[in-house]
């Protein structure tokens, strides 16, 4: 009879574990995100930007793309390991060389942009899903940039103006300062690197500024639109952040942020509900025939 037993749980485990690995497997197993102030190309053009997103520029890109950038936070790539340069070619560097952004690459003078003070500091708000070690590299594009031509790294200096080590992850969100540089001024872009150091991913964005002096009333947003100010309190749904209306906390000096969290870290994503619910009747289906077997 134990054999039997034994024989039986063999069978109905080799039965459930084949549904239940593909599962476990599809779950998220690493973080998400983008800056939201200043506010970058990708969360400005998705459904989570307002008013930004229904500008001329994020339009374009949209089409360009052929699909909305719904999935703002995830503009990532894999196992780069510092060679930013050498993995993202030339003209491609907003949407990090993936197909899924390309419309992120258009060069265009209208993108929504945040206004910042040279020389000030810079208070940047990295909305992130899940707490991940790593380390943030800060760019700026050099003095005579034209965003009417592509980006391409020759635009940008060999090292950031600011670098930060794994920064806290507070409501859903990192919070970066640093110094800016005191000799830009016009449009420029404001390039961030999130290299990842407990994942093999390296995240790019480009936020789109306007440097102005404190006499020109810094920070607010300029350009195309008005850029989209996200909620100050976690929300349970990408919806977050789709009031319109100029920005709050636009980067300049003495400006606080507003928190960024579109998507709260707690709140499980569709498809992981539904994986779940996947499981639970794998498991009760499991459980059930394991239940019949004994009782033969």
């Amino acid at each position: 009879m134990p054999r039997m037993t034994a024989h039986r749980a063999a069978l109905t485990a080799a039965l459930v574990t084949p549904f239940l690995l593909p599962l476990w497997a599809a779950g998220p197993a690493r973080a998400h995100g983008a800056p939201t102030d200043p506010v970058s190309r990708v969360y400005a053009c998705s459904p989570d930007g307002g008013d930004a997103a229904r500008s001329a520029a994020c339009e374009a890109a949209v089409a360009a793309n052929g699909a909305p950038f719904t999935l703002w936070d995830d503009l990532r790539v894999p196992g780069v390991g510092g060679r930013d340069r050498q993995a993202i070619p030339d003209g491609k560097l907003c949407s990090g060389g993936l197909p899924a952004y390309k419309g992120l690459d258009l060069a265009r003078s209208d993108w929504p942009s945040t206004t910042l003070t040279p020389g000030a500091t810079l208070r940047m708000t990295y909305a992130s899903t899940i707490p991940h070690t790593g380390t943030f590299k800060l760019y700026l594009t050099k003095p005579g940039y034209d965003p009417a031509k592509p980006l391409t790294w020759s635009e940008l200096p060999s090292r950031p103006f600011a670098q930060v080590k794994d920064p806290a992850l507070v409501n859903s969100a990192y919070r970066i300062t640093a110094k800016l540089p005191a000799d830009r001024t016009g449009r420029h872009v404001l390039y961030t690197i999130w290299q990842n150091s407990s994942t093999t991913d390296t995240y790019y964005s480009c936020s789109d500024v306007v440097f102005r002096t404190a006499s020109a009333g810094g920070g607010k947003a300029s350009g195309g639109a008005p850029a989209a100010a996200p909620s100050s309190a976690p929300a349970p749904s990408r919806t977050a952040g789709t009031a319109a209306g100029p920005r709050q906390g636009g980067g300049a000096p003495g400006s606080t942020p507003v928190a960024a969290a579109s998507r709260a870290g707690s709140a499980p994503s569709a498809p992981m509900l539904a994986g779940g619910a996947a499981a639970v009747l794998v498991l009760t289906g499991g459980a059930a025939l394991a239940l019949r077997l004994r009782r033969r």
